[in-house]
C-alpha cells in the first residue's frame, strides 16, 4: 500500500527518484499512466493490469468507456526502476502532467501519484473544504 508525500525532483534526462519506502513494490516493474486532474498514476504491473482488464470489460457501445480504455491504454508506459530507484517520465507524460524540475510524489493507496509541485499545492488548495466536509459512508471510519 501506498501512504505519503513525497519531493524528488526530475533530473535532467527525466528521470525521478521513487521514494525508497515503495521500491520494493515497483520493484517487478511498474505503469505509468495519465491521471486525473493532469497527473500521473504508477502503478504496480499486477495492480494495473487487473484495473486495466476490467476497464477493456466495460461495452464498447459507450463512448466514454471507449474513450477511457484508448487513453490508458495509450497513455501506458511500461517501466523497472534502475538500481537506484529511478523511472523514466516520458516527454508526453511530463507535458501531460506540467512536470519541471520540482514534483510531488503522493501515495494514493494502491497506486501512486506524480504531480508537478505547484499544481499540487494549487490542488490542495481548491479542495481543502472537499477534505474537511467530506462526509461519505466510505470515510464514516476517519470522522
Amino acid at each position: 500500500m501506498f501512504f505519503g508525500t513525497f519531493s524528488p525532483k526530475l533530473d535532467d534526462k527525466g528521470r525521478l527518484t521513487l521514494p525508497a519506502k515503495f521500491r520494493e513494490q515497483l520493484h517487478d516493474g511498474c505503469m505509468v499512466v495519465k491521471g486525473q486532474d493532469r497527473s500521473l498514476a504508477v502503478y504496480p504491473r499486477g495492480e494495473f493490469l487487473v484495473r486495466a482488464r476490467k476497464a477493456a470489460a466495460a461495452s464498447r457501445t459507450n463512448p466514454k468507456a471507449r474513450a477511457f480504455v484508448r487513453n490508458l491504454a495509450a497513455s501506458a508506459d511500461e517501466q523497472t526502476p534502475d538500481s537506484q530507484g529511478r523511472i523514466s517520465i516520458s516527454a508526453g507524460h511530463r507535458n501531460y502532467a506540467g512536470l519541471a524540475k520540482e514534483c510531488v510524489v503522493i501515495g494514493s493507496v494502491d497506486f501512486l501519484e506524480i504531480w508537478d509541485a505547484d499544481s499540487w499545492s494549487e490542488y490542495n488548495r481548491e479542495h481543502e473544504a472537499d477534505f474537511s466536509e467530506g462526509i461519505d459512508e466510505a470515510f464514516a471510519e476517519f470522522l
